[in-house]
């Protein structure tokens, strides 16, 4: 992974070259405070070891009595889906993959209704064997199954815990299952049996994805300038405290889409604590540039924006035209436009003092797609110890969880009195 700071720096807000010098002392310190924890395998900092500590045999011995399936259903919220969904997408395959995140009767209908349930494969992931809404849809799925005359205990794979809800089922049914990282908290679990099986269903090479990860686990130092994941959490944590509470980021390849939604979740969840923290935007470069860059260059001056692309990678031909006005596009191609647009993007943010930074991996082959996800993870690792939060918790999510099971009828819960504390001032 390479990172440019080059744009960040003297923008606005400004951040001065001094100052991430001065910064980096703390970077040592934090690097040293990361170190131990995934030496002594806390919670969370374990996530940080997984390029090693995951087990690529124990999942394809998971999936391996699924016979060339036509999609794969994933059954899971949070983390226990966006890593897996961010992996199918920027890795393609021969598969089709979904997602069941939310529990929209309109969507679940729509989407169950197109998939050829005797032929796909799902994968329900939850570590406490309890989430409402992972349950409730897989309970929808399995009743789909039953109705279409699938044996649904044939087509379901389960990654949770080591106690609960789909421990036991999977218990009873004799399901194919994969234990839940101990210490790695969803949104960090990408590199993990949470999300891999679906990336082996679909053929991607693990093992490269693992060795991406390990490359970039190989290079975090003690400076941020000799670590491009440090890099670029620092310098994301300086422009914060200068100012930049929105982080935008813009990939420049469609297959990323879904990564920026999986970077939302990493960056929100981990550091917005104790009134500190960046708020994600998502983006598309370039179709957001005819939308969003409006702001970003020309709103308040609050943003950092993040641009991240590969390399290399496949290119389309623009076929020669006579047309007055477009001659200088025939002869050229798809890939060439993209890249112009990227580099104008920059430039234009750059010319109106914008702070921005470029992300780039060599391919979106496994391995720079594991290099990626590895380095956002540290990065955000990092961010967090700079920030004095407790990046690996969630305790806002919690409590929403609690409230909307005691208005279930699942306990009793005192967050869920606030719902109907709630002050009302309604126009009709």
């Amino acid at each position: 992974m390479y990172v440019d700071l080059g744009n960040a720096l003297d923008a606005e807000p400004r951040l001065p070259r001094a100052a991430l010098d001065r910064l980096d002392e703390r970077v040592t310190d934090a690097h040293e405070r990361i170190a131990r924890g995934r030496d002594d395998g806390e919670h969370g900092y374990a996530a940080l070891n997984l390029p090693t500590t995951a087990d690529p045999a124990a999942v394809r011995a998971a999936v391996d009595g699924f016979d060339d399936p036509s999609a794969i259903l994933t059954v899971g919220i949070g983390g226990s889906a966006l890593g897996a969904a961010t992996l199918s997408e920027a890795l393609g395959g021969a598969v089709d993959h979904y997602v069941l995140d939310n529990v929209d009767p309109a969507g679940v209908d729509r989407l169950l209704d197109s998939l050829p349930l005797a032929d796909t494969v799902v994968h329900v992931v939850s570590r406490s064997g309890t989430t409402a809404e992972t349950l409730a849809n897989f309970l929808v799925v399995r009743e789909a199954m039953e109705r279409a005359g699938v044996d649904w205990t044939e087509r379901t794979l389960v990654t949770t815990g080591p106690d609960g809800n789909l421990r036991n089922l999977a218990d009873r049914h004799d399901l194919p299952a994969l234990d839940v990282p101990a210490g790695v908290p969803g949104r960090f679990s990408a590199l993990s049996t949470v999300s891999l099986p679906v990336a082996v269903l679909a053929g991607a090479d693990i093992d490269a994805l693992l060795a991406g990860a390990r490359a970039e686990a190989d290079r975090l130092a003690g400076s941020l300038f000799e670590s491009p994941a440090y890099a670029y959490g620092a310098a994301c944590y300086a422009l914060e405290r200068r100012g930049a509470g929105v982080n935008a980021v813009m990939p420049y390849a469609e297959s990323l889409e879904c990564f920026a939604e999986w970077f939302a979740q990493l960056w929100a969840e981990s550091l917005g604590k104790d009134a500190v923290g960046q708020t994600p935007a998502r983006a598309l470069g370039a179709t957001d540039q005819h939308s969003q860059l409006q702001l970003y260059r020309a709103g308040p001056r609050d943003k950092l924006v993040t641009l991240v692309r590969p390399r290399e990678g496949p290119d389309v031909p623009i076929p020669e035209t006579d047309l007055d006005g477009l001659a200088y596009l025939g002869g050229g191609s798809l890939g060439d436009l993209l890249d112009a647009e990227f580099e104008a993007t920059e430039a234009s943010l750059a010319a109106a003092n914008c702070p921005n930074v470029r992300v780039e991996v060599d391919r979106l082959d496994a391995h720079g797609v594991g290099e990626l996800l590895y380095g956002m993870e540290a990065a955000c690792v990092l961010y967090g110890e700079l920030a004095g939060v407790e990046t690996f918790t969630q305790p806002a999510v919690e409590w929403g969880k609690r409230a909307a099971r005691g208005l279930l009828g699942g306990g009793d819960f005192e967050e869920a009195t606030a719902v109907g504390e709630k002050r009302r001032l309604v126009v009709e």
